[in-house]
C-alpha cells in the first residue's frame, strides 16, 4: 500500500513508518493526518509485525502543523483538521506492538506529539523539541508532555515555546537515549532487532500493563498484571521462552 505523505516499509517483523514531506519539513497537513491513520491501521492489522519505528525523511522530524494550509480557512475547517489529527493519533496509540520514535532533527508541535505517542524516543545529537501551540494561539500537547516531562516543565515549554536540545530532553525524561547522528540508524535497527526477538504476546501484554497501569492505582495495576499473566499462560509462548533460556544455559 502506498501513501501520499508517509512511507510504510516492512522488513520481516520490523515496520518503519516515515513522515515524507521533506520539502515542507514534514509539516502535518490534512492528507498526512489521513495517511498516518491508514498506515497505523495497516500496522495494527499485520499480525506478523513485532516492532514499529517512526521516523522522518529530510533534515527535520516535523515542523508541526502545516499553518500554510490554514490560510483563509474558517473555524469549521480547523475543527475538521483537528478531528483528523486526533484520529491519526488515536490510530497510532492503538498499535499494540512496541513503537520507537527515531528523531534526527528538529521536532515541533504535532511532530513532538507523534513522537510522544511512541513507547519511547531515541534522538540524535541533532534533535531538538519545541512546543509552540499556545504561542501560536492554539491548544495541544497538554496531556502526553506532562506525563513524560512533569507538569511544571510541560508548562514552561508550552508557555515559552523555547526549544530544548537532545541532552536536555533526555535529562527531563522526554527522550530515552541520545545517539550520534551518524550511528543513529545502525543503533535503531539493532534495537528493533532486539525487540523483535522477544515473544510477541508477552511484549504486547507488557506494553498494555504498563500503559493501563500508569492510569490507575498500584493495586489495580497489579490486578491488570495478574490478568495478563493468565492470558500469557493460555498461550504457548511462555513455555517456548523457558526452553530457549535452558538452551542458552547449557
Amino acid at each position: 500500500m502506498t501513501y501520499a505523505t508517509v512511507l510504510l516499509d516492512i522488513q520481516g517483523p520490523i515496520a518503519t513508518l516515515t513522515l515524507n514531506r521533506p520539502d515542507q519539513r514534514n509539516a502535518l497537513n490534512m492528507q498526512m493526518c489521513d495517511d498516518l491513520k491508514a498506515a497505523a491501521e495497516a500496522v495494527a492489522a499485520d499480525a506478523s509485525l513485532r516492532v514499529l519505528l517512526v521516523a522522518a525523511n529530510g533534515p527535520a522530524f516535523s515542523g508541526g502543523a502545516d499553518l500554510k494550509e490554514r490560510e483563509n480557512k474558517d473555524a469549521d475547517w480547523v475543527r475538521e483538521r483537528r478531528k483528523r489529527s486526533y484520529a491519526a493519533y488515536e490510530a497510532l496509540a492503538s498499535i499494540r506492538i512496541p513503537m520507537v520514535a527515531i528523531v534526527d532533527g528538529p521536532a515541533a508541535g504535532s511532530g513532538c506529539e507523534i513522537a510522544a505517542i511512541c513507547d519511547f524516543i531515541w534522538a540524535s545529537d541533532k534533535a531538538s523539541f519545541r512546543y509552540p501551540e499556545a504561542q501560536w494561539g492554539t491548544v495541544g500537547a497538554t496531556q502526553r508532555l506532562p506525563r513524560l516531562a512533569g507538569k511544571a516543565m510541560a508548562k514552561e515549554l508550552l508557555f515559552t515555546n523555547r526549544a530544548i536540545l537532545a541532552d536536555e530532553a533526555k535529562a527531563i525524561g522526554l527522550v530515552n537515549r541520545v545517539v550520534p547522528s551518524a550511528s543513529l540508524w545502525d543503533d535503531a535497527r539493532a534495537l528493533a532487532a532486539q525487540i523483535a526477538k522477544a515473544p510477541p504476546l508477552a511484549m504486547k501484554l507488557a506494553k498494555r500493563c504498563i500503559d493501563q497501569g500508569m492510569q490507575t492505582t498500584l493495586e489495580r495495576g497489579i490486578a491488570l498484571e495478574q490478568e495478563a499473566v493468565e492470558e500469557n499462560l493460555a498461550g504457548k509462548e511462555w513455555s517456548a521462552g523457558v526452553e530457549a533460556f535452558k538452551k542458552r544455559k547449557e
